[in-house]
This record gives structure tokens, C-alpha cells and sequence, in this order.
């Protein structure tokens, strides 16, 4: 929908049912209008309806999707619905899309005419708070007086507790941590059977059997119509992450899982290092050079935009690419997925097989509910959201609800359902539930009483661990946790590293496409060192150790 089509619809209900909106909590004011937000309202008569009696206090809250293709339906049914109404409040949702939010989350913050809340991590980062802490609610008190669940979940995780906290020891936000993850936990790399079986090759162990085989599938005609030109070793796009999915995936056999998102830090025999100036990066970036000059690499790696790299996975009559990072194969392959089997990790020049371990930097985050200052009594809210921390309640706001994408089997165990309109269980989960944003935590000892569907979805994905989990223990580098800054800190990351990750991505790109990374290399760690890298690196010091003090490390 247009900003304008949905201002105009947004403003036309607005108008309808502004004289129906009764005040929050009974306090004699209005609810919140929707249509300076810019964002879509689920069930906004809903919520004039419910309002009609001044007993039931209506919150607005701000979520973000991320993307318009996922109906919102289940914001005002089932298991959503159901907990409204067990707490006697009514939700007024603001629903947002990754695509322009942005745009107006900044003309949001900049107003100061805030929903009451604002759910998912999605929606607001650390310097968004950090830069407007007089807009949220300090809620640690509140938390002890409302929120029996969480306490449970702090004292059983301490590492939830240690996220919940900024380094003033205060807490802004709610946690979350989710469930039913796979041990090597991100994407792993799948390889096509296919074109090892055409080519009578093996699968391969080491990362130099590994580059074989990818240049026998990029020179040997590997799908077999007669054209050894067309098929394509390792693609990528042209997306600002080229090099934090490389360093996660395609690299990964050096030693060099860590993400942008996590500032492109790791724990190297648990000390706080920045991977793009290690010599194991040095020689990764080496490597796929001298792939990509093999013609192993899609020569549109750095250039296409993502629809034409999907459009080679996923090419009808059998993908076109011979390597593939992913989540599941299905996810990146389509209805090519078929063709992949999960690679096992190949063993790397020090002999190890890396494999990404990153659970507490993937699976657990904060910002999962801010509530702003804009509403007097959010204990109601609070109340609400602690019922997310159940077993249940993370279930059904993980998968959908009982009984349409759940069933109850009656005998305290839970089945998630295959879809029945056809789509993956992944589509539909992020269809029918919040998925991956959102309070959250279901108790490990719960697990063995879910069921999923063993071709779909999280089942292949935790079938499929097998092949790699057993290597976590073996690897020496892990993710650096998501650790908490100071204010101050927080500016300075953001001044330091725009201008560093750019440069080091930019680089990383020049070295791929040209080479010449050993004759430049020592230019390039002393440009870093100018653009205040080893401030950055006392900052990332500073904040790891407040982390382990924080965890009574």
C-alpha cells in the first residue's frame, strides 16, 4: 500500500472512530490516533469497541514486519487475542514494514508522539534508546512487582538477565531468547548433490578439496545441458553484508564467523578480537581471490541486486549455483532444494572444522518491549507481556496458534502443524506469530514435548544439526556477545565504525576482484589505526569486561 493510500485510510478511521475512543486506563484521556504514524492499524474498530467501557484501558503498540507479504490477521485472533482479553485490555496495533520504517521511526523520535510501546527488536537499536532514554520507562522496579515469569527466567538464565541491563545496571527493555534452536546456530553451507554425482565427485573434507570441486562445477558443464558456462561455483549480491555472509559462511573454514551486526568482533580462545585485521582473515580473503580470478565466483558477486541471485538459486529446471549458504536449503533454493545436502564442515588450514556458534548473540536480544512514558499505569502491560514468558505462550508466538498451526495432543505434548495452504512452515510461522521478535522464553525441559514436522522447516534445521553440532565443542572462535555500551561509548562506535566498516568492506570487495592484499596489507592496518581502530577496540575491551563482571565472571 502507498503512504498516501494508507495515510487517507488511517486518517478516515481515525475520524470515525476518534469520538468512540474512551480514555487509557480510565484516566479520561483518548487513545492514540494512528494516522500521523504512517503505519497500518490492526483492528481498529476492534479497539473501538473495546473501548466503549472505560474499565478496559487500550494500549497502542508499534511493531515492524518485515514484510507486507505476511498478513497480520493474527494480531486480533487466537492466542494474541486471547491473552487481551484474560488481562481485560485492548492492543491498538501500529504496524510498520522494514521497508520505509526508518523514515518513520526518525519522524516518530523526532516528534515525540509515541505509541505506548513498541514490541520487537526490530524496531528500535541501542543508540535509538541510548539518544532518547526521557521517552522510556525504567522498568526494573516494575518488573519486581508485575512480572513473576521474567524473575523465574533471570534467575534460571543469568545471561537474559546480564542483556536485560544497560551499564548503569537499568533496564529499558524486555528480553527475549528463543526457542527450539539448532546447536550450530546460523546459516550453514549446502552443496549440490547433483552436480557431484553428473561429475562422479566426492563431497568434499578439506577446503582445498572444497575449491576442486567448485571448479569442477564451474568449468565441466556440472548440470549437464551441454553448456559448461553456465553454472556458477558461489554467488552473492550486492548488499552492504557481502563480507559479514562471507566471513559467516563462504570463509568460515579459516576461522572467521563473525557478523557486522556484532560489529565484526569475535572470541578468539576467549579474547575480544576484530576479525578483519587477523591474519586467518588475511589468508581467507586470499583464498576466495584466487577463486574468484578461477572464475569460481559469479563474476556479479559485488554487482547484482538480490533478485537476480535468487533468480540463479532458484532457477527453474535446477539451480545454477553449485554452493550455497542458508538457514535451510529451501529457504535460498526454493523448490530447487532438492538438488543440496547440508555440507559438513570441512576441515581448514589449521586443521579444525569451524562452524558458527552464536546463541547468544543470535538467539537473545533486548528491545523486545520499550514502554514509552506516555502512558500512567503500565502495569496492566506489563502483567500482559509476562504471560509471553511461558512455555505455551512462546510456542504459539513462535509457530501460531493452538489449535490452527498447534495441536494440543492432549497429554501435555504439542504438535506445530504443516501448513495446509501449501506454504513452508517458516512462511507461515512468520504468517501466523510475532516469529523471532517479541518477549520470549520457553524452558529447555519443554522442548522434547513439541513435535515438528521432520521435512519442514525448524525440523529439517535441527535434523540437519547433527551434521555440524558436534564440532562446537572442537572450535576455538565464537561469537563475541551482544554486550552493553555506555552512552558515550555507543556515540563513539557509531562515529568510529561507520567510516571503518565501510572501508574495511570496500576493501574487502578491491581484494576479492584485483588481489594485491599482501602488498597492501600493512597500508591497511595503519589506515585503521588512523581511523581509530584502536579506540574502537578499547570500547569493545571495556564493554566485554563489563559483560563478564555482569555474568560474575
Amino acid at each position: 500500500m502507498s503512504y498516501w493510500k494508507k495515510a487517507l485510510s488511517i486518517g478516515l478511521a481515525a475520524v470515525m472512530t476518534a469520538s468512540m475512543l474512551a480514555g487509557c486506563g480510565g484516566s479520561g484521556g483518548t487513545a492514540k490516533e494512528t494516522a500521523a504514524s504512517g503505519g497500518d492499524t490492526a483492528g481498529t474498530q476492534a479497539a473501538a469497541d473495546n473501548t466503549a467501557s472505560e474499565d478496559i484501558p487500550t494500549y497502542t503498540i508499534a511493531t515492524v514486519r518485515w514484510t507486507d507479504a505476511w498478513p497480520t490477521d493474527f494480531l486480533e485472533s487466537g492466542f494474541m487475542k486471547e491473552l487481551e482479553e484474560k488481562h481485560g485490555i485492548n492492543i491498538e496495533w501500529q504496524v510498520y514494514y522494514d521497508s520505509d520504517w526508518q523514515e518513520q521511526k526518525s519522524l516518530l523520535l523526532a516528534s515525540g508522539d509515541l505509541p505506548d510501546a513498541f514490541f520487537g527488536s526490530i524496531c528500535l537499536k541501542d543508540t535509538d534508546i541510548a539518544q532518547n532514554k526521557d521517552y522510556f520507562l525504567e522498568l526494573t522496579d516494575l518488573i519486581d512487582q508485575n512480572m513473576p515469569n521474567l524473575k523465574a527466567v533471570f534467575e534460571k538464565e543469568p545471561e537474559l538477565l546480564a542483556r536485560a541491563k544497560d551499564r548503569n545496571g537499568e533496564i529499558y527493555s524486555l528480553v527475549k531468547k528463543l526457542p527450539l534452536r539448532p546447536e550450530v546456530c546460523g546459516n550453514v553451507l549446502y552443496i549440490n548433490k547433483d552436480w557431484l554425482d553428473n561429475l562422479g565427485l566426492e563431497v568434499p573434507k578439506t577446503y582445498e578439496e572444497l575449491e576442486s570441486v567448485l571448479e569442477a562445477f564451474a568449468t565441466q558443464d556440472a548440470d549437464g545441458d551441454g553448456d559448461p558456462t553456465n553454472e556458477i561455483g558461489i554467488t552473492g549480491n550486492v548488499s552492504l553484508y557481502t563480507l559479514s555472509g562471507c566471513l559467516r559462511s563462504y570463509l568460515s573454514p579459516f576461522g572467521t564467523m563473525v557478523s557486522r551486526d556484532n560489529n565484526y568482533m569475535g572470541l578468539v580462545d576467549g579474547k575480544p578480537v576484530f576479525m578483519p585485521v587477523e591474519e586467518n582473515y588475511k589468508e581467507s580473503v586470499k583464498w576466495f581471490s584466487d577463486m574468484y580470478q578461477k572464475g569460481i565466483i559469479d563474476p556479479e558477486f559485488f554487482t547484482q541486486e538480490e533478485s537476480m541471485r535468487r533468480s540463479k538459486l532458484q532457477a527453474e529446471g535446477g539451480s545454477q549455483v553449485g554452493l550455497v549458504s542458508a538457514w535451510t536449503a529451501d529457504a535460498e533454493t526454493g523448490l530447487n532444494a532438492g538438488q543440496f545436502i547440508p555440507l559438513e564442515a570441512v576441515t581448514g588450514p589449521d586443521g579444525k572444522h569451524h562452524v558458527e556458534n552464536a546463541q547468544n548473540f543470535l538467539d537473545i536480544s533486548d528491545r523486545e518491549l520499550l514502554i514509552t512514558k506516555n502512558y500512567e499505569n503500565p502495569e496492566k502491560l506489563l502483567a500482559w507481556a509476562d504471560d509471553f514468558y511461558t512455555d505455551l505462550a512462546s510456542l504459539q508466538t513462535f509457530y501460531g496458534s493452538i489449535p490452527d498451526q498447534v495441536k494440543d495432543n492432549g497429554d501435555g505434548t504439542y504438535e506445530v502443524l504443516v501448513p495446509t495452504d501449501g506454504s513452508s512452515l517458516d512462511t507461515s510461522a512468520w504468517s501466523n506469530s510475532m516469529r523471532d521478535f517479541g518477549p520470549k522464553y520457553m524452558n529447555p525441559e519443554f522442548y522434547d514435548k513439541v513435535s515438528l514436522p521432520a521435512d519442514q522447516g525448524d525440523g529439517i534445521k535441527l535434523s540437519e544439526d547433527a551434521v555440524n553440532g558436534k564440532y562446537v565443542a572442537e572450535d576455538n572462535v565464537v561469537a563475541f556477545p551482544m554486550v552493553k555500551y555506555t552512552d558515550e561509548e555507543l556515540t563513539q562506535l557509531t562515529s568510529l565504525g561507520t567510516d571503518i566498516y565501510k572501508y574495511v568492506e570496500a576493501q574487502f570487495a578491491h581484494w576479492v576482484v584485483d588481489g594485491g592484499i599482501d602488498e597492501e596489507w600493512d597500508a591497511y592496518l595503519k589506515q585503521l589505526d588512523n581511523m581509530g581502530l584502536q579506540d574502537l577496540l578499547t570500547i569493545q575491551n571495556q564493554a566485554y569486561d563489563a559483560y563478564l563482571e555482569s555474568m560474575g565472571k
